[in-house]
């Protein structure tokens, strides 16, 4: 039985840092950052991180009436929030998958996304039912870097199996050398890099030919049959130089995204494949390749199943929707860039409680309210009492999920003297379409955007607040308009 692609999903945050800003504030000191002040990278808000992006990747990929068989959740990521927790574990909470689920985190290199790609392609060929991958990076370079200038946030999420595929995964390959062209160690912030020439030379331009060669050979394809190349290179012209290496088609040589959104290390190769399942025809053939400690290089065929499905968003969308960002220094704080002065209302304490957390784990990560099983009434949070006052049955509460639920805008302010790390802090009463309230704050609202009584809201998983002090984060469901999830 043929193993591929189920259905697939991508999210790129929805402000775009303006390159030509982060080099006004270093052109004192790094003149020659010039040549990269094109265009716009993709910025996470404050309360977003590698898990967070993951989880709207997924969402995008699968609807929630889909997610009752998946065995299986990887994620792919170099900058995980946690270090000492199963970041893969979060995701089931945030889709509300089932408990009997394998999870599993690839790190350490920027071809992770890549090879948990392989691993959950073979994984998926068993009986217990397909596999989710997802993919997320929000990667820390120092102030003035190239880095800074190339890389973006976003991610990518694949389902993977047997049954109604889009794209037959017809074979891959992997050449691992130990190449170092960058490396963060342990306690270290940021990445390390090597001179980009050599790394060209000799590593991008020798070791990707290679696994492309060997690939196209086992897959018995030749180079010409190629449609669509992915190759997440941030340098200009490397993928083009590689294709003619290879003798594939120079118009099959995908846009790197470079100018719209950045390089999102481990995600970024997924992102392009993403965005190549967007337009593509049945009968394309995609090769997809990715960079680190060697290469990963994988063959897909689009099959006439890519006409049925669409993700809700999806890569070409989420760009389309992005909204300019001057404020270089907004980009600094958000990425501890900055000590900023938070003021007495920041000094809180936010230890939590880890027995607490658990026990309130249903509704602050899966966001499960309450449904009554006598008059329909659902609220939230669950409660042992039904809310409704002709009701007020007591123990009639069944689960009821609300993540995925339409609210409407009963309420809201915009308050500057409670603390927030993006000032104001949004927040308000918002109204499910299918009953229950609850005091929301809201994210990704700008100056520009008009908040309007009776608008339509969608519920995103957020972090919710950070505690610096011992390290943690807890995450919770916030509001946005429907607008501006969707870019519609």
């Amino acid at each position: 039985m043929d193993v591929g692609i189920l259905a697939y999903g991508g999210y790129i945050p929805k402000s775009r840092l303006q390159r030509a800003e982060i080099f006004k504030a270093h052109e004192w000191f790094s003149p020659n950052l010039k040549g990269l002040a094109k265009g716009c990278r993709a910025m996470a808000n404050w309360d977003e991180d590698s898990v967070t992006m993951a989880s709207e990747a997924a969402r995008d990929c699968i609807p929630e009436n889909r997610r009752g068989n998946i065995s299986a959740v990887y994620m792919a990521s170099t900058t995980f929030p946690f270090l000492d927790r199963q970041n893969a574990g979060i995701i089931v909470d945030a889709l509300n998958l089932n408990s009997n689920i394998q999870t599993v985190d690839f790190a350490s290199s920027l071809r992770a996304g890549t090879a948990g790609l392989i691993i959950a392609l073979q994984a998926s060929t068993g009986v217990n039912g397909p596999v989710l991958l997802t993919a997320a990076d929000k990667r820390i370079a120092k102030a003035g870097s190239a880095l800074e200038m190339t890389s973006g946030d976003g991610a990518a999420a694949f389902l993977l199996g047997s049954g109604p595929i889009v794209a037959r995964f017809l074979g891959s390959h992997t050449e691992s050398e130990d190449f170092i062209d960058h490396f963060r160690s342990e306690g270290s912030e940021y990445d390390y890099a090597w001179e980009e020439r050599w790394v060209r030379d000799e590593g991008y331009l020798k070791i990707v030919p290679t696994a492309i060669n060997a690939l196209l050979e086992k897959a018995g394809v030749t180079a010409t049959e190629i449609t669509t190349f992915c190759f997440p290179a941030a340098a200009r012209n490397i993928a083009a130089s590689i294709a003619k290496k290879t003798d594939i088609p120079e118009s099959a040589v995908t846009d790197n995204l470079q100018s719209t959104c950045g390089e999102c290390g481990t995600a970024h190769a997924l992102i392009l494949l993403a965005k190549a399942l967007e337009t593509a025809e049945p009968g394309d053939k995609i090769l997809v390749t990715s960079f680190g400690q060697g290469c990963d290089a994988l063959l897909f065929e689009v099959t006439g199943n890519i006409k049925k499905f669409s993700p809700r968003t999806g890569i070409v969308r989420s760009l389309a929707r992005g909204r300019p960002e001057t404020n270089y220094n907004r980009f600094l704080a958000f990425n501890g860039g900055l000590q900023m002065e938070m003021g007495l209302r920041a000094e809180v304490d936010k230890n939590t409680g880890l027995t607490t957390h658990y026990r309130n784990r249903n509704m602050a990560q899966r966001m499960i309210g309450g449904k009554c099983r006598h008059c329909g009434t659902a609220q939230f949070p669950k409660s042992n009492i039904c809310v409704n006052e002709n009701c007020g049955r007591i123990d009639s509460q069944d689960d009821y999920p609300f993540a995925e639920r339409t609210a409407t805008l009963n309420s809201y302010t915009a308050d500057r003297l409670t603390y927030s790390p993006d000032p104001p802090a949004y927040y308000g009463m918002i109204q499910f379409e299918e009953g229950g309230r609850l005091m929301s704050d809201f994210t990704d609202i700008s100056s520009d955007d008009i908040l309007q009584v009776g608008m339509k809201l969608r519920m995103v998983f957020r972090v919710k607040d950070y505690d610096t002090k011992r390290g943690f984060r807890r995450y919770f469901w916030k509001a946005v308009p429907v607008d501006t999830a969707k870019g519609g």
